[in-house]
């Protein structure tokens, strides 16, 4: 078995490749870079997928050592799963929509922040 520190380091260390991720695309893309010219965008995809599923891996970890999935999920954990399918998707918007890298720079930690904040006060 694996122990609840072990899926809590994983949870958090992806957490940190993923937001690594997101900010380095974004400020390229804000510099004028673009999908083509890009010569990291494979790493960056491969880096970011990777990131994605280990923090939902470490995340789901986490919720079984807490013995909450028995239960089915409190709101918390839906706002959670919210908040790391928009992450998910997140990547695809400074291609996308270029004139929004500088804006969604700054929302990414937003979005980690109320991912953390539903994490330490669990809302019912």
């Amino acid at each position: 078995m694996i122990p609840y520190e072990a899926y809590k380091v994983l949870h958090l260390l992806s957490v940190m490749l993923l937001f690594l991720c997101f900010g380095g695309l974004a400020l390229y893309v804000a510099g004028g870079g673009t999908r083509a010219a890009n010569p990291h965008r494979k790493l960056i995809a491969a880096l970011h997928g990777t990131a994605a599923f280990l923090v939902l891996l470490g995340g789901f970890g986490l919720l079984a050592r807490l013995g909450v999935i028995q239960g089915g999920f409190p709101l918390w954990v839906w706002l959670k799963l919210a908040v790391w399918l928009m992450l998910g998707l997140a990547v695809l918007l400074p291609y996308r929509r270029p004139a929004l890298a500088r804006p969604l720079f700054l929302l990414y930690p937003v979005l980690g922040g109320i991912a953390a904040w539903a994490a330490v006060y669990k809302p019912e």
